[in-house]
């Protein structure tokens, strides 16, 4: 059963900076993904911010295969800003059986994030992810762009993910 997200309640002000986050979100282009142990691939995402009147935004990313149409990766949690500051955190919990909180700085219309957490299942894919570090932006022309990077514990930080979005109904 899903939870539909209602957006009656008016956003609460701790949360004005990251206002530009808010609505649906659709891949232009199918985005890239690429890292030393896999082969490269493209995908479509669909990423949905929402809130509830709470000093927390909600979120859920749903990536797709971009010629299989297969469900890829799904993420879902929350945004937090800590009061008078720039500082942001992400909450996360992914379909891979990973779970990060990632915090970083809100600058303009770009934040900037960096695994402080992580955990995962005991019986999570190997070679277990280390290190995750983000970054999204909303670009002069509208869109929404997310970089991705990532270290397992063969690899060192190495970008893994780069899309671009726009705005849907």
């Amino acid at each position: 059963m899903a939870c539909p997200f209602h957006q009656t309640a008016e956003l609460n002000a701790a949360l004005l900076p990251l206002d530009w986050l808010l609505g649906n979100w659709e891949s232009d282009e199918p985005g890239e993904g690429c890292f030393p142990n896999i082969n490269p691939f493209r995908y479509t995402e669909t990423l949905h911010f929402s809130h509830v009147g709470q000093p927390v935004l909600n979120f859920m990313f749903n990536a797709f295969h971009a010629e299989s149409k297969k469900p890829l990766h799904r993420e879902c949690g929350f945004i937090r800003r800590q009061p008078g500051t720039n500082r942001v955190a992400f909450i996360i919990a992914q379909n891979s059986g990973l779970v990060e909180i990632e915090e970083g700085e809100l600058t303009g219309q770009q934040l900037n994030l960096h695994t402080v957490a992580l955990a995962r299942t005991s019986f999570a894919k190997e070679p277990h992810v280390q290190e995750i570090s983000r970054v999204f932006q909303l670009r002069p022309d509208g869109k929404l762009e997310q970089t991705v990077s990532m270290a397992t514990v063969n690899q060192p930080l190495t970008q893994h993910l780069h899309i671009t979005y726009h705005r849907s109904a």
